[in-house]
């Protein structure tokens, strides 16, 4: 589950990690070229190591699916983050629960080849029945444990989103 990515608001050096700046013409992550720090509460500091790379990060960054709108100041690409309205965040929670239906929807497709790889095994008498059974409780177990977390993470987020 990427929920990373969905902005609350608030600044987190995380948020730009998958931004790539055009370094020689070879597409490269952020971090690999640059220093990224928490300014303040609202806003990342993106300091590069090559001060000709400021004009590019920017220009990376302001391009980027994250809505931010970068400025230089002196060796510096100051990021703010704009204030959520109400209806963004409305839109930010349908997106993060959208993530965490596709995250136990995958834990559930995972249990399920699990259970058929237990069946298989049974019929090819490589497993009695009841240690197949116990299998299956035990990837039950699983099963239940990481859609709990994903709720807790779920809910976390949506408090998150709400609470800025």
């Amino acid at each position: 589950m990427d929920l990373g990515k969905v902005r609350t608001g608030r600044a987190h050096a995380g948020l730009l990690d998958h931004v790539q700046v055009d370094y020689y013409g070879t597409p490269t992550p952020l971090n690999q070229i640059a220093n990224v720090t928490l300014l303040d509460a609202r806003t990342i500091g993106v300091t590069p190591w090559e001060k000709s790379m400021a004009g590019k990060i920017e220009k990376a960054i302001r391009e980027s699916d994250l809505g931010l709108n970068p400025a230089t100041v002196g060796d510096t690409v100051r990021v703010p983050m704009p204030a959520l309205t109400e209806e963004r965040r409305r839109d930010l929670i349908k997106v993060v629960r959208g993530e965490a239906e596709n995250a136990r929807i995958a834990v559930r497709n995972i249990r399920r080849d699990a259970n058929n790889h237990l069946k298989d095994m049974l019929k090819q008498k490589k497993m009695a029945e009841d240690e197949e059974r116990r299998a299956q409780d035990e990837v039950q177990k699983l099963t239940d444990r990481h859609i709990t977390e994903i709720d807790k993470l779920l809910a976390a987020k949506e408090a998150d989103l709400i609470a800025v």
